[in-house]
């Protein structure tokens, strides 16, 4: 298997899921970031850029998960060389981990996952499996252990965020044969906002959790300010999509749902991950 972007957290959290069931990785990174691949995984130097090296990485590979950094102005053009390649070398799966609701035009971000599945199906049809996860519970963890979710959106935004390793444990089903050809929608359990989730880490963490909206120019001075110009007006809209709602995903059993058993809440603070607990849906989008 091969995993594009293995030194993030998502390709780090999928390649450790293919891993614990014995599944040989070939860890797919930028090129000098070798030393960064996973333990336990082959390191391939790839340039999602100029497509230098995906050939290489592909060849003889039983399938590849695609994930592109996070925000990135050029995605659109990394899918169509991952898809040049992968018909080249006759790879026969790419799962592309893509966005919920990718087809919102209130964020840039989002509209580029969609013409990315685009162009990846139009190439591959049938080989192309595609996910569409919720943001995670993880992207609160470190202000939920210091005792205050502060976020530039609505406190009362309903989401149905999941947990990135059950993210990783459906990946790996579907990298290894199942759902073949599917678009899956990942949703979390339970639908909570912002003012639930912080109640839900109190509970589990054992301490007091607050929540605050804090106001969009104050984020964007920081941590905005740290970011790129595109990627902070990217999260932004976001940000603003938010406090229209619409957000959420469908929670709960869905026909044709694949379902992994998510951690409860004590045990994912126990563990130092945050989130409510239940099982995860993949449904047929």
């Amino acid at each position: 298997m091969v995993v594009v972007g293995a030194s993030g957290k998502t390709g780090r959290a999928v390649t450790a899921a293919l891993l614990a069931r014995g599944v040989p990785v070939r860890a797919a990174v930028r090129p000098g970031a070798e030393a960064a691949a996973p333990a336990g995984s082959t390191p391939a130097p790839v340039d999602l850029e100029t497509g230098q090296g995906l050939e290489d990485a592909l060849d003889g590979a039983r399938a590849a998960y695609h994930l592109a950094p996070n925000l990135h102005p050029g995605e659109v053009g990394m899918a169509a060389r991952v898809a040049t390649a992968a018909a080249t070398t006759g790879l026969p799966t790419v799962v592309f981990h893509s966005v919920l609701h990718p087809d919102d035009p209130r964020m840039p971000h989002h509209l580029r996952k969609a013409e990315a599945e685009t162009v990846l199906r139009t190439a591959l049809g049938e080989r192309v499996t595609v996910l569409r996860p919720a943001a995670y519970h993880q992207n609160l963890l470190a202000q939920a252990r210091s005792g205050m979710l502060a976020v530039p959106y609505s406190l009362d935004a309903p989401f149905t965020n999941i947990d990135l390793d059950d993210v990783a444990q459906v990946a790996a089903d579907v990298l290894l044969g199942a759902h073949a050809g599917a678009t899956l929608d990942l949703a979390g359990p339970q639908v909570l906002t912002v003012r639930q989730m912080a109640e839900h880490a109190a509970a589990g963490l054992g301490r007091p959790v607050s929540d605050l909206r804090i106001p969009l120019s104050q984020w964007r001075a920081s941590p905005g300010a740290a970011l790129s110009v595109q990627a902070c007006d990217d999260l932004a809209a976001m940000f603003t999509a938010y406090d229209d709602g619409r957000a959420d995903g469908r929670p709960g059993p869905a026909a044709g749902a694949a379902r992994t058993p998510a951690h409860d809440v004590d045990d994912l603070c126990v563990t130092t991950r945050f989130h409510a607990g239940g099982p995860v849906t993949a449904s047929v989008a």
